[in-house]
Formats: C-alpha cells, structure tokens, sequence
C-alpha cells in the first residue's frame, strides 16, 4: 500500500483551519472569516492543496442557493412589500451615486463612458450571501435594520437585470442580447407576482399535499423540487438561481404543513454556504495582491467606507435613524457576488482590460474578506446606540 505523500499536508492544512475557525469564534468572529481565510490558504494562490476551485466554486454556488432558500422561509413577503419604498429608492439611488463618485476618476483617467458606467454598477452591489449569513448568526435578521438591508439587497439582485441592459445600450459589443433582456424582465415581473401572490394569501398549500399526509421525506422532497424548480426557471430566463431559491423559500415557509423543512436540510446548508466562502477566499490571488498592494489596499478602502456611507445617508435621508442608518450601511459595505459577473461581461467585451479584471476581482475578494471584521468594528463603535427594534 502507497501512502499519498501530500496526504500529511492536506490533513495538516485542514486541521489549521478548523483550529483557525475555533480561534476566530472564541474571538467572536463569524464563521464567514473563516472560511473565507480557508479559502485564501487552501486555494491556488495560497498553499495550492485545492487545485480544482471551479468545482468548489460551483459547490459553493449551491450554498448561496440554500442559503436563500433558508432566507425565503423566515421572511414575510408582507412586510418585504410594505418595505418597498427603501428597497426602490435606496438601492435606485445607492447605483446613481456611485456611478456619479466614478464618473470623475474616470474622466481624469480618460475612460470611456461603458468603463466608467461598469465600474460605478460594480462597487453599488453588495453580498446577499455575506450579509445574511452575518445577520442569522448574530440574529439581527428581524430587526428593523436587517429587514431595510434586506429589502435593499434582494432590489440589487433584480437590478442586474436593468444594469446589463444599460451596458448592451452604451457598448459596442456586451453579449447582452434583446430577447435576453426581454425574457430577464419578464422573468422579475413573474417573480415580484409570485411574492405579491404570496402576500395576499399569506397562507398556502402545496401540491399534492394531502397525497404526502405526515410523510416528513415527502414534504423534504416537495420542498427541494419547488427550490430547484423555480432556481432552475429563473437561471433559465437570465436571472440569479438564488433569487428563485428565495422565492421558493417564502412559498415552502407559507406552506403550513412544511414546517419540517429547516431542521431537516440545516446539515446540508451549513457544508454549502462553508464551501462558497471557502471558493471566494480561492479567488484571492495573493501574488496580484502583492504586486500592486498599494493600489488594491487603497481601492479596497475606498470602496468599504465609500460604501458605507453612502448607504448609510440614504436610509439616514429615508427616514431612519443615523446610528441604525450606519449600521446598515457598514453592512452593506463590500462589493458583492455579482459584482463578479459584472467584471466577466466587463473582459468580454473589452470594457476593462486583463490588468483591470484581475484588480477588479482583487477589490471584490478583498472586500468580502475584510467586510466581517470592519462590520464588528462599526457594530462596537455603536453598542450604545439605541436597540433596534423588532419588524
């Protein structure tokens, strides 16, 4: 018998970061951190013991599914939609304001007017995946705050969609397509009349549920085939998969007699959403990173507190408080996951050159990574601030 040689050090490694995740959480660190941190050292860039990180990414993209999917059962499409005024006009200005703080950079720097629009549509998202899964640990999810930062990031998700029509617009060549426009936008208008649908009856029944009885497998089975169904129908039409797992968790936790479903899929949940963070910390290319530290240190600080701010005077301008107002903003700080498929159409269409992709990407990581602990740092400059209040 053979031992694999590399097998010692890939235990080794695994047993650093279990270690370093234990660390992190006697520090009062969301795991977030530490798989994040994982994903750095394990990955190509770091001590290359995972050398496949597309199929890791690609785990990783279930996580996000079943995260959304746990999301949707604990939201009332309600109160999502009594929200609406904060998830338009929040998110609306949030894009304007920074594609306006772009626009002079890129004047200086001479960019091109689709340069200038990528970028400022770039840095405007934030991460549904990191966010939430701040919010659930630290049980913020319904707070006041946690359900505006709510209703904000589920607006940029659907705000892709106007976003890759506005490059095809002012590009030469995005691979945006009319008919792929056409089939996203009548993807969101099915999706916001299924949580309209949702709101109205607040209660409902699924499909052959008398046939299940209190068979609790069959309610797990129907539960997924209705998660992966609807994720699978708005992957189809353009859309994010997790945008239709969120849909199809708000329609499984109005379905009274699915109850069962969270503590039966929570195993499942908590090894996908590890394996996403985990893939995200892969696409930190330390030896980019170093060679162009300055640069990348400083956009990465400009964009978290640029981001913070910004999102906090909104919601300040909307109404809420300013100490709930920061907060919110801090949580919205980093640039998110589908800032990444931004940057993609951006190098397809030679918008953005090699150089600006891979500092892009290193901007986003980066951003991801560091957002937890900036995030902890704002939430203890604010302890005294006035409890928030539950939704």
């Amino acid at each position: 018998m053979h031992l694999d040689p590399i097998m010692p050090y890939l235990v080794g490694a695994i047993l650093a970061v279990l270690l370093l995740g234990l660390l992190l959480r006697r520090l009062k660190q969301p795991h977030v951190v530490g798989y994040l941190i994982a994903g750095v050292i394990l990955g190509p860039h770091g001590i290359a013991l995972v050398q496949d990180d597309a199929t890791l990414s690609r785990f990783g993209a279930i996580g996000v599914v079943m995260l959304l999917f746990f999301i949707g059962m604990e939201v009332s499409p309600r109160k999502l939609i009594d929200n609406w005024k904060i998830a338009v006009l929040g998110t609306l200005a949030q894009i304007i304001i920074s594609v306006s703080c772009v626009w002079p950079l890129g004047l200086l720097m001479d960019w091109p007017l689709q340069r200038i629009v990528l970028i400022g549509f770039v840095i405007s998202l934030s991460s549904t995946a990191v966010v939430l899964k701040l919010l659930q640990d630290w049980k913020e999810f319904d707070t006041k705050v946690g359900q505006n930062v709510l209703a904000i990031l589920l607006a940029q998700d659907l705000a892709i969609i106007p976003m890759l029509i506005i490059l095809a617009a002012i590009g030469d060549d995005t691979g945006v397509e009319a008919t792929s426009a056409i089939l996203q936008a009548c993807g969101a208008l099915v999706i916001v009349a299924i949580v309209a649908y949702i709101a109205i009856k607040d209660t409902i029944h699924l499909p052959l549920s008398k046939l299940m009885g209190n068979d609790h497998e069959m309610h797990v089975f129907a539960a997924l085939s209705v998660c992966l169904g609807l994720s699978l129908l708005t992957g189809l039409a353009g859309l994010s998969t997790a945008l239709g797992a969120f849909v199809a968790g708000m329609i499984i936790g109005a379905a009274k007699e699915a109850h069962w479903v969270h503590q039966s899929l929570e195993p499942f949940r908590v090894l996908f959403v590890a394996l996403f963070f985990v893939s995200i910390g892969m696409l930190v290319d330390l030896s980019f990173i170093q060679s162009h530290g300055v640069q990348v240190s400083i956009l990465v600080l400009l964009a978290v507190v640029a981001n913070t701010f910004i999102n906090g005077l909104i919601l300040y301008f909307l109404g809420e408080n300013w100490a709930d107002s920061l907060y919110a903003g801090t949580l919205l700080s980093q640039i998110g996951e589908f800032s990444f498929v931004l940057a993609a159409v951006g190098i397809q269409a030679h918008i953005i050159s090699d150089y600006g992709y891979q500092m892009t990407i290193a901007v986003i990581s980066l951003s991801l990574l560091i957002s937890p602990a900036w995030i902890m740092l704002v939430k203890y400059l604010l302890k005294d601030r006035q409890e928030v209040s539950s939704v």
